[in-house]
């Protein structure tokens, strides 16, 4: 043989296998649930570039510049946090701080910014942060910042919320009202106009409710299909069980059939275990699951995403259901599906791995009391367009002492 010949052929041999690694992240072996595709199976997720390149049973290793074990971890596609403050209000966090390290790669600010400082919004937040970052944009031109602007019937104006939507049509998923303490319905039929101009959705919170000489049956009569309720679960007014029967109140249901979503809306006063658990047991569960993440709840209840789910699994939802509604269902309610929301081949790599524990562990409600479950469900990697952002157990690097010896730094 030639060395010309030689040398040709060894070309080859070190080339195919660089051809061969067509993906450059491969998560190996794990449970994907994907419901979106309803996939709730052991298969392997690859990924090109910031897209899911591929889901199969099996793909072998070698075609991946990087494969991760992921064997009895859960895989589902990056969660979306449908109700959380990241900007405005004053007990905002930093996205990247709070959701990515639970495996939400999506999250939309509840009301934090209005028409007037949304601008403001998107050069200090949604531009500078790794996570996905859209708004329900309060119809109170100032946004969340306390009751005096919350209450300003002035400032309210539909016209100019429905504009400024229309110039970010992309990042503006819908309208929120709040915390309004006058008596009637002013703050809520203006953000139902401002959802009509706009064709997006409205959110309330529970102090538009029945407080104030407000009923939920009319409040349910002037939202539209599509429409949120948030804070289902809380236990301020009594709007979602019969306190003597515990069951669901006929026109809840009635709302629920008009089309009307009932969001969780967790944080840090909002959701009450005798609620959610005869909720569930009347076959009322939510539509969306959400954190209400803000500088109380995250150190009170701790309710992040995975820590709503697991109380969920304690309460009987099942994990693809409680998946469904923390990915498709609030990618759809915000009209950001098959974009978001779904592990389908050519869809953004936003990827979440959990871990799913099963023991003896300690959950806390609004009303600060425990419930002792058997499931919890914890983030340990995720993947944000493609790119690792957190990886709790190391999941994506090789074994220390697989790796050779000490690096010797020398010491000036």
């Amino acid at each position: 043989m030639s060395a010309r010949l030689a040398a040709l052929l060894i070309g080859v041999l070190v080339t195919v296998p660089a051809l061969a690694q067509t993906y450059d992240i491969l998560l190996k072996g794990g449970r994907v649930i994907d419901p979106a595709n309803q996939i709730d199976a052991v298969m392997d997720v690859a990924i090109n570039g910031d897209k899911i390149a591929r889901v199969a049973a099996s793909i072998p290793g070698d075609q991946a510049k990087r494969t991760i074990d992921v064997a009895g971890y859960v895989v589902t596609p990056g969660l979306i946090d449908l109700h959380a403050h990241v900007f405005g209000y004053p007990g905002a966090l930093w996205p990247d701080d709070t959701q990515l390290t639970t495996g939400a790669t999506t999250v939309v600010d509840c009301g934090g910014s209005g028409w007037r400082t949304f601008d403001t919004f998107k050069e200090t937040v949604i531009d500078r942060t790794r996570t996905r970052v859209f708004s329900f944009i309060n119809v109170v031109g100032k946004g969340m910042v306390g009751s005096d602007a919350e209450n300003d019937v002035s400032d309210m104006d539909p016209e100019k919320t429905a504009a400024k939507m229309a110039e970010y049509p992309d990042l503006t998923v819908g309208i929120k009202t709040a915390h309004f303490a006058r008596k009637g319905y002013t703050a809520l039929e203006r953000a139902v106009e401002a959802g009509r101009l706009s064709d997006k959705p409205v959110i309330i919170d529970m102090r538009i409710t029945t407080e104030y000489d407000r009923t939920t049956e009319r409040i349910f009569e002037i939202m539209r299909p599509g429409d949120l309720r948030t804070h289902s679960f809380s236990d301020h007014q009594v709007e979602l069980l019969d306190r003597a029967t515990r069951k669901i109140h006929p026109y809840a249901r009635e709302a629920r059939k008009k089309g009307l979503l009932f969001d969780v809306g967790h944080g840090n006063g909002s959701f009450v275990f005798p609620v959610a658990s005869d909720a569930m047991k009347d076959d009322f569960p939510p539509d969306t699951i959400s954190t209400d993440l803000h500088n109380s709840s995250i150190f009170s209840t701790k309710s992040d995403m995975p820590d709503v789910i697991s109380k969920f699994l304690n309460f009987g939802m099942t994990l693809p259901d409680a998946i469904a509604k923390s990915t498709v269902r609030p990618a759809q309610v915000i009209r950001k599906f098959p974009e978001l929301g779904t592990l389908g081949a050519g869809r953004v790599a936003d990827v979440a791995v959990f871990k799913l524990r099963r023991g003896v562990f300690g959950f806390t409600d609004s009303k600060q009391r425990r419930l002792l479950g058997t499931q919890k469900l914890e983030a340990v990697l995720t993947l944000r367009a493609g790119k690792l952002v957190f990886d709790q157990d190391g999941l994506a690097f090789p074994k220390w002492d697989t790796v050779g010896d000490y690096e010797i730094i020398a010491i000036p």
